[in-house]
């Protein structure tokens, strides 16, 4: 088991997922927090079972997995809705990322989660590493890169911690203002920095 735990965040469209898959090269082990969300509502999980039983079939696509969309709309525009959802995936997500933190081999082991601090899940790390931008170009690459509308955009930088929040709670930043190029650089001196720091 990997004792030491680096909590990997950032904004929407900040690069979290290339910084993760640069360590990653480097032989760290990612547990990535997006990644859990999804697996345990794969069909025929305990998870899911219960989300049916809260919100009803109608969640389900016809091949008995979870219709993103339906269950997205049904939450979008409705706060109960939304905290009985939590209240079912934040503990199941939380107990499948304590599990793979401790399944993790390498000397430090990479959490990547979007909403880190928003979920206190820091709580679990020994560094927290912000991938750091202005939010207008978080904006203008979350655009070119999802293809969906500016208030779907504002929306989801509405609902995530500031800028300023994320950074307040950073022992360590990559500034991704620049281009992809410019990161496995900085990448490679943080993992030296956090291969010493678990030595």
């Amino acid at each position: 088991m990997t004792n030491f735990v680096v909590g990997l965040t950032g904004g929407i469209g900040s690069g979290k997922t290339t910084v993760s898959d640069l360590f990653e090269q480097h032989g760290i082990d990612v547990v990535d927090a997006d990644k859990v969300a999804r697996a345990i509502v794969q069909g025929g999980t305990p998870t899911l079972a219960e989300i049916v039983e809260t919100f009803g079939e109608h969640i389900l696509l016809p091949n008995g997995n979870l219709d993103r969309a339906a269950l997205r709309s049904l939450i979008f525009s409705n706060d109960k809705a939304k905290q009985q959802l939590n209240s079912i995936m934040h503990p199941a997500i939380r107990a499948e990322l304590l599990h793979q933190l401790q399944a993790a081999k390498s000397p430090y082991v990479l959490l990547s989660a979007p909403l880190l601090i928003e979920n206190k899940l820091d709580a679990l790390c020994n560094r927290v590493l912000v991938v750091d931008l202005a939010e207008e170009q978080q904006k203008q690459r979350t655009l070119t890169r999802d293809q969906v509308s500016e208030a779907q955009v504002e929306a989801i930088l509405a609902s995530q911690a500031t800028r300023a929040q994320r950074l307040a709670k950073a022992t360590e930043v990559i500034d991704n203002s620049g281009t992809a190029a410019e990161l496995p650089a900085q990448v490679e001196k943080l993992h030296l920095h956090y291969l010493a720091l678990t030595r």
